[in-house]
């Protein structure tokens, strides 16, 4: 039985944790392709055994967190938001301040502290104790066991301290209520900076909750985009939102796609165009056709790339996870011989001892350390995608951090790809329009640049009609054909000729009929992203399956020396070859014909559109042709790994400095407990900034 792949909408996940305990849990349960979001509270696998799954959800759900159908409609009850915890325990513990601020004697009152702190240690109790004990449960100890243990520490002495009536030196109630409080308060911020992280794929997925127009016999019929399928005939009106993938059968309009492509120059489409869904009508109306719908759209599919990649680990993470794995034990062994020594070695007494190891567990932080990739890529990410660039995991940021060589293919890329036909000469005994129509009829049926160059350039010229029986195109080669005669067809990469001004040829029973002159143009804004490669250290090098001399001829004009030209698509992987073994190499093609040197390059970028063959083949798509996207998305990435490793690095310092200042007892457990509470935030926001931050 084939292997499908189950989706699961799991909350009360709130750090990465969490996120490596169901993992763990998964992996021991020997499922395939587990994938676990903590941000996006999904979590993914792959079985053949659909049988397992209530088992699974079962075992999810035994370590504290909650399987629901749909997020977005999954109300959480009012008790156990964490914004109304977090209200209830101050309403508790502001009064247990104030007995230290001013001199009200009821305050004062052990009974009187012990109600007050009652009810928040509770909420403490459900809260972290509930998340601690699923965490240790997992096999993953959580922050929540650090705080659970020197919450109630500090409860337990204090109710020592009261039924023994020991004196006001022995009561810390508003200790143990404060450190729940303020840790809570960290929560509420932390959940409210991480939901931030998600937005670029937040604000896609809104794109998908639209209305259609679904054309009926009677007139229009209003639905829901999600039920749209295959086939419906769909009308879209200006300022409407185009549903799902189609092509257009009437009408012309106007479309912004700046949310696939992230260039905001409107679009015109007329019949016979392909829309995307998602995209907006500025200016016109379109009766349009549905061929991609649900999870085959572009928009699905995009959104499914972006939550894998935000889910992807890129290797700077694993010290992270590694630490944060053994830091709550490491933790509690050092608090335990903090206590041990302050008690029997400074004669500090058993109170001082006792708030020194408690002041040790609230103010570490294993959180930030889990928080300092995975946001940090999200929010990379999505500031990607918002300019049209889908990269495919945070594996790939890592990789292009010390890039050596570029590698572009010519056509389409460096060049615009638009091709005019610059001559056609017939060898003799051929006849020219005859000639013609061979090449429109087989060129029809390619979607490649030059094929859809060739058949407009025709369009308007006489030519004799051919019918093809078949047609087969081999990548990087050419077209073969045959028609209803029988005759055998090859059009493709002129290599056998001596006249380097022709660049394709036509074959017709293996007999040279005829050779094409084609010419293109470099892209305006070429030369200067080769020459910012150059500057940043990076060697561009030119790999084609073009002439030779035509190569040159593009190479000097931007200012390239390593050309590598007339190579099939095996030869290409060769060249590719050759430069991974000195150094991190780029390729960047155009997703089609150059689909194996992207797969074998460190990274594979796609100047095209979100085709199929180029979300396969690449890990990074660039939405737009402009070729500053690949300037942008080296930026972006250089900065994003910058953040991971200024988050990283203030998660290690902090607890390396934290640790030790609490464990000689200069901090005091309710000043610890604020430092933990904002470490996290301190981590995510930075990660933040990277929304906003200018990068070059």
């Amino acid at each position: 039985m084939a292997e499908q792949l189950v989706e699961l909408n799991v909350t009360g996940m709130h750090c990465n944790n969490c996120a490596m305990s169901i993992h763990k849990l998964l992996e021991k349960k020997g499922l395939q392709n587990v994938l676990v979001s903590f941000a996006s509270e999904e979590v993914k696998f792959s079985t053949a055994d659909q049988s397992i799954l209530p088992g699974i959800i079962n075992d999810i759900e035994n370590l504290g967190f909650h399987v629901v159908d749909d997020i977005d409609t999954h109300k959480t009850p009012f008790y156990d938001k964490v914004e109304n915890k977090f209200i209830f325990c101050a309403l508790f513990t502001a009064p247990l301040l104030l007995h230290m601020l001013f001199p009200w004697h009821f305050l004062h009152n052990p009974i009187v502290q012990l109600l007050l702190c009652l009810p928040v240690f509770l909420v403490g109790c459900l809260h972290f104790g509930k998340s601690a004990y699923s965490s240790i449960k997992g096999g993953v100890p959580n922050m929540d066991v650090l705080i659970f243990i020197g919450s109630t520490s500090a409860f337990v002495y204090s109710v020592v301290g009261t039924v023994q009536n020991l004196g006001g030196h022995y009561l810390f109630y508003e200790t143990c209520a404060t450190i729940i409080t303020l840790v809570l308060l960290g929560n509420v911020l932390e959940k409210r900076s991480v939901n931030q992280t998600t937005s670029a794929v937040k604000d896609l997925m809104k794109f998908q909750q639209v209305n259609a127009n679904r054309v009926i016999k009677d007139g229009i019929e209003v639905i829901s985009a999600k039920d749209v399928l295959a086939g419906d005939i769909l009308l879209v009106n200006e300022g409407g939102q185009v549903p799902v993938d189609g092509e257009v059968l009437s009408g012309e309009a106007s479309l912004n796609e700046a949310m696939i492509t992230g260039e905001s120059i409107p679009v015109q489409k007329k019949k016979y165009d392909t829309v995307i869904g998602g995209t907006i009508v500025q200016e016109g109306n379109i009766k349009i056709m549905a061929t991609k719908v649900g999870s085959n759209s572009t928009l699905s599919q995009i959104i499914d790339l972006m939550k894998k990649a935000q889910a992807a680990k890129p290797p700077v993470q694993k010290l992270g996870d590694k630490v944060a794995s053994i830091f709550v034990p490491v933790v509690i062994l050092i608090a335990l011989l903090t206590f041990v020594i302050t008690y029997f070695a400074t004669n500090a007494g058993l109170q001082n001892s006792m708030m020194h190891a408690i002041a040790v567990l609230v103010i570490s932080c294993p959180c930030a350390m889990g928080l300092a990739t995975p946001t940090a890529v999200m929010v990379g990410l999505g500031r990607a995608a918002k300019n049209g660039i889908l990269i495919k995991g945070g594996d790939t940021i890592e990789a292009v951090a010390n890039t050596k060589f570029v590698i572009f293919d010519k056509t389409g890329t460096l060049t615009t790809g638009k091709f005019s036909i610059k001559d056609i000469k017939v060898e003799d005994g051929q006849d020219l329009e005859s000639i013609r129509g061979a090449i429109t009829a087989i060129e029809e049926r390619s979607n490649h640049p030059i094929a859809k160059s060739l058949v407009a350039g025709l369009s308007s010229l006489p030519k004799q009609k051919v019918i093809l029986r078949s047609v087969a195109e081999e990548k990087g080669l050419g077209m073969r054909a045959e028609d209803v005669e029988g005759n055998n067809y090859f059009l493709g990469t002129a290599k056998l000729t001596t006249d380097d001004n022709y660049n394709l040829s036509l074959y017709k029973n293996q007999v040279l009929v005829a050779q094409i002159a084609i010419e293109d143009t470099i892209k305006p804004d070429a030369a200067s992203l080769i020459a910012q490669l150059k500057k940043a250290g990076i060697k561009p090098v030119l790999l084609s399956g073009d002439k030779a001399s035509r190569c040159a001829s593009v190479a000097k004009t931007l200012g390239i020396t390593d050309v590598h030209a007339e190579k099939l698509p095996d030869e290409k992987l060769s060249v590719v070859d050759i430069y991974r073994k000195k150094g991190k190499t780029i390729m960047i093609g155009d997703g089609i014909n150059d689909a194996p040197a992207l797969t074998q390059a460190d990274v594979g970028v796609s100047m095209n559109d979100a085709s199929h063959i180029a979300i396969q083949s690449a890990k990074v798509i660039l939405l737009n042709t402009d070729l500053q996207s690949v300037v942008k998305f080296l930026q972006i990435s250089r900065h994003t790994l910058l953040t991971i490793k200024q988050n990283l690095f203030w998660a290690f310092a902090y607890n390396i400095i934290a640790i030790p200042v609490a464990a000689f007892g200069f901090l005091n457990p309710m000043v610890g407990a604020l430092a933990m509470a904002f470490s996290d935030v301190i981590v995510i926001g930075n990660s933040l900034r990277l929304k906003v931050k200018k990068i070059s």
